[in-house]
This record gives C-alpha cells, structure tokens and sequence, in this order.
C-alpha cells in the first residue's frame, strides 16, 4: 500500500519537528516537506506534490485561510486545518471548512503545542481520511474560495416517494460529521426565514467549535441558527445544533418542545450523537419528520433512523446525500445499507426537497 504523502505547515519550529516525528511513525504516513508559512506552504505543494497538507490557521506572512483560498483555486488538494480553541482561531477555522478544508485538528494547548500527541490518533485517522475523500469537490470554488456545485443529477432513490401530510405539525433532523460545515451552509442557506419547523443539527465537533459554527451559520441564513442550550424552548424557523461533548434530545412538555443536553457516555465513539437525537424524536408522535444524514465518516443514525422508520413510517421522510456531493461518503452510505432511506439527493437538491415536502 503506498504511504500517504505529508506536507506539515506551521509557522512554530517546535510544532513542525513534533508532528512531523509523530505522523513519520505511522507505517502509511511519509512526512514528505515542511513549511513556515502559507507562502511556503504553496510552493512545496507545486514542488513535492502532496497527497494532505496540514495548515495551521495563525501564521506570518500568509496565514492558513490565505493560503488555504489561493490552494482550492490552483492546487486542490485535502487540507486538514490545525487550530486554537480560541473564539477567533475556531470560527477561522469553521472558514476554513467552508472554503474547503476537509477536516480540522484542536492543538490541545495553543499555538505552540508541545503535548501534541494527545491528539494523535485524532490526527493520523484524519489525514488517512482526508487522502481517500472525494476530490472532485474541492476543484469547484471561485476566487473567494466559495463553493460552486456544478448542476446535480437525478439521483433519487423513489422519486416524490412520501406525500406529505396536510395540518400536521413539522420538524427536521439532520446527522453530519466530516464535510459537514460546508454541507450545512449550502443546504440551510437556502431555507426561507418562514420556513414552518424546527430543525435539529447533530455536527461531530470539539466544544467552542459548535458554536463558532452555530454564529457563522446565523449570520449568512435566513433562518435563526443557535447552539442548543438545555431546557431551551423550540421555536419555528430556528435550527439548533448540539454543542460539542453533549448529546442533543428533544422532549415535549406541556405542549411544547423544549432541548434537553446531557452528557451520558457517548454513543458509538459520538457525543454529541446523531443516534441519540433520532431515537427521542422517535419518540414525539403525530409529527411531519424529515431525517437527513449528510457527508461524514462511519454511521452514526443509522440505529437512529431504524427507529425513527420503526416507530413512525409513514410520519418520516428518510433522505440521503449522494455519493457524488458528499465530502466522505461513509455516513450517507451507512444509512442507506439499512434499506430506510426513501430518497438520495445531491446537496444542492436536499434544501428543495425539504422545502417541497414541509411546505406542500
């Protein structure tokens, strides 16, 4: 099997020799050039022809988002973004994910990390990841590192297969993982700031980043987009997304619905859990329900969708994203190997379709 080729950014050289002897002892890793900075950073990618680069976020000269745009326009190439857990650092990161980075790694102490290794295994597993995404997605983004999806397909499963039920009261779950930043700005920006349900978000992310997330999401919809907060009340038009290291529930109380956050122990190597959010919206009857697993890797909801499927069939409209939009297609391919899923749509459709079946 050939090694995954490396090419470390950082503008530290503590951090350039620690994570290059840390990923050079994996057996499927070769650690191939380092760079101090974004500028760097872009002329090894000509030179060396890397598989994954690493880029951290903070740096001279050029900086991670600076470089990262200048790389999706002539170079694409996966990207893994090393970030702060500080305010600025994570929403640059939640950026960086939009314009196309495909995944980000939390330094455990700051710029200059020298306990870099308790992230090890976090790391090595997304560079192996990174290298076998689809990466046709990242040739697809303009001058301002936007995304531009080119015109999808017909990729429905059973075309229109739910009718949607007249006078009933509606709510949207959606279960994301790697790729999910940039799948929920194009899916929920096209939302009407009417649209007539709640929407609840499970999105695998470290704690300070579902919030950055949950900002940047509110500031470029039409809805209201927030981190969940406990015995929150649900509100129309508004999504919530489960803050990271939390599992997300929705209960109903004296009529209404409210969030319920715990921190039970986590769910198949998840919390917060797209399983755990399914199974009690499984649990609220005589609703309109629309599921949908988008891009990410391994299959966390597909327990959760069996049970939404089992306890309200004809209530629940099951959706996938297709193989062809999805950053990594493990999640959505996981959910359809359950035989639940009615309908697989590319990303740019999925918002369409929900609107069609809520708003019929």
């Amino acid at each position: 099997m050939n090694k995954v080729k490396v090419l470390i950014t950082d503008d530290s050289i503590f951090m350039r020799k620690l994570l290059s002897d840390l990923l050079e002892k994996h057996p499927r890793i070769e650690v191939i050039g380092t760079a101090r900075n974004g500028i760097e950073a872009i002329e090894k990618i000509k030179e060396l022809a890397p598989d994954v680069v690493t880029l951290d976020v903070e740096m001279p000269q050029m900086n991670g988002l600076q470089a990262l745009e200048i790389i999706m326009r002539e170079h694409p190439i996966p990207t893994i973004m090393l970030s702060s857990t500080t305010s600025i650092g994570s929403m640059n990161t939640i950026i960086a994910m939009e314009q196309g980075a495909v995944d980000f790694v939390a330094k455990p102490s700051g710029p200059i990390s020298l306990d870099i290794h308790k992230v090890k295994e976090e790391l090595i597993n997304k560079i192996l990841l990174a290298s076998e995404s689809n990466i046709s997605l990242f040739k697809h983004f303009d001058k301002r590192g936007r995304e531009i999806l080119s015109s999808p397909k017909n990729y429905s499963k059973i075309d229109l297969l739910k009718k949607p039920r007249k006078h009933v009261e509606a709510l949207v779950c959606i279960g994301t993982s790697t790729g999910g930043p940039r799948a929920l700005q194009t899916l929920l920006t096209t939302l009407p700031k009417s649209f007539p349900a709640p929407l609840f978000i499970v999105q695998h992310m470290p704690k300070q980043f579902t919030k950055s997330l949950a900002d940047r999401l509110n500031s470029i919809c039409n809805i209201t987009v927030l981190e969940a907060i406990h015995n929150q009340r649900v509100e129309m038009g508004t999504a919530y997304i489960a803050p990271g290291d939390y599992h997300m529930e929705v209960i109903k109380r004296a009529g209404s619905l409210y969030i319920h956050l715990h921190e039970a122990p986590p769910v198949r190597g998840h919390r917060p859990s797209v399983d755990t959010l399914f199974h009690s919206l499984s649990n609220l009857g005589n609703y309109q329900k629309v599921a949908v697993i988008l891009t990410g890797m391994g299959n966390d909801g597909t327990n959760g969708l069996k049970r939404l499927k089992e306890k309200g069939e004809k209530e629940t409209l099951a959706l996938a994203e297709s193989e062809e939009s999805c950053i990594v297609y493990g999640m959505p391919r996981a959910a359809l190997q359950t035989g639940m899923v009615d309908e697989v749509h590319h990303l740019k459709d999925m918002s369409n379709r929900i609107n069609q079946y809520i708003l019929s």
